[in-house]
């Protein structure tokens, strides 16, 4: 099987890998304490506001019988503040934890990260890039819900351009599995060039779809809200907000065996009246995120060895 020093993309994951991963995870989910890693420090390194991300991470060392160290809102009350780079802080880092769980700002972060620390560095997000352990999760969920993901039709919805989890969760589809993929985005949030030949190339069908059509067909809808925090222009911000919403005017026309999902924090595009309905996924896929992260904290610790 592939060997992991880092997680930094959603490129570096073959299929024996994926499975292996997901069968950790519900071993982890039905008994972990067969898996303990007593004794090793995870740090929780984030640049950027968290709550499901970070405490997911922390709870899944915890419940390994590991250790944390948390830094959150490290832009503001780490050394950073201070002029220190990204690269120092890693190394000085790796000299307190065996493992880092990293959140920042600009792309390739983690990337960064990972060329200076001689621990497992994890990519919890890096700016609009990647999220590779959310996509790992929202595929896991899929899968526990439908037999197979090529017959699927999956529909993204919302920040599809600097939204970070949609283009991991891409990646992953497109290399693997031949689901129909649908498309429905304001015009300056639409998925990047990048994503769409990804997909082309490895013979994914992909189109633009409006929304009230695209929630008829599908058997997955990902919602995701419009990422604020990326835009310069609150102008362009304003023209992208409010656009797609899920409430109870919505649910009839919804196929009874589909899902919704939601990478969570969400804004207006879910309303809470349809928290009860059972196609409403989105806290089962929060939960799932402590049992993946406990597979691959374990697998990279276990790598490490």
């Amino acid at each position: 099987m592939k060997k992991l020093n880092h997680i930094i993309e959603s490129q570096q994951f073959d299929k024996e890998l994926l499975e292996y991963i997901f069968s950790l995870a519900d071993s982890m989910k039905s008994d972990h304490s067969q898996h303990q890693i007593k004794g090793k420090i995870l740090a929780t390194l984030f640049y950027e506001p968290s709550t499901r991300t970070r405490l997911s991470f922390e709870s899944a060392m915890l419940q390994l019988g590991g250790n944390v160290l948390s830094t959150e809102s490290a832009k503001e009350f780490s050394s950073f503040s201070k002029g220190e780079s990204l690269e120092d802080t890693i190394k000085v880092t790796s000299g307190y934890a065996d493992i880092i769980a990293l959140r920042h700002f600009d792309i390739g972060a983690a990337k960064r990260a990972a060329l200076v620390s001689d621990k497992p560095i994890i990519n919890a997000g890096d700016g609009a890039g990647q999220h590779p352990t959310q996509a790992l999760l929202d595929l896991y969920t899929i899968q526990n819900h439908f037999k197979s993901i090529n017959d699927m039709t999956i529909c993204l919805v919302g920040d599809l351009r600097y939204g970070r989890t949609v283009r991991s969760l891409c990646y992953l589809l497109g290399r693997f599995y031949k689901p129909r993929i649908l498309f429905v985005a304001p015009k300056i949030c639409e998925m990047a060039e990048d994503i769409r030949q990804f997909l082309t190339k490895n013979g994914v069908h992909w189109e633009k779809m409006d929304f009230e059509t695209a929630i008829e067909e599908a058997d997955c809808i990902y919602m995701t809200r419009i990422q604020k925090e990326r835009f310069l222009d609150m102008g362009r911000y304003s023209q992208a907000i409010n656009k797609f919403k899920i409430d109870n005017s919505i649910l009839p026309t919804i196929k009874p065996g589909a899902i919704v999902l939601h990478p969570l924090p969400r804004e207006s595009e879910i309303h809470p009246e349809v928290d009860d309905d059972p196609r409403m996924i989105y806290f089962e896929q929060a939960q799932n995120g402590v049992w993946i992260r406990m597979a691959i904290i374990h697998l990279l610790l276990s790598s490490s060895n």
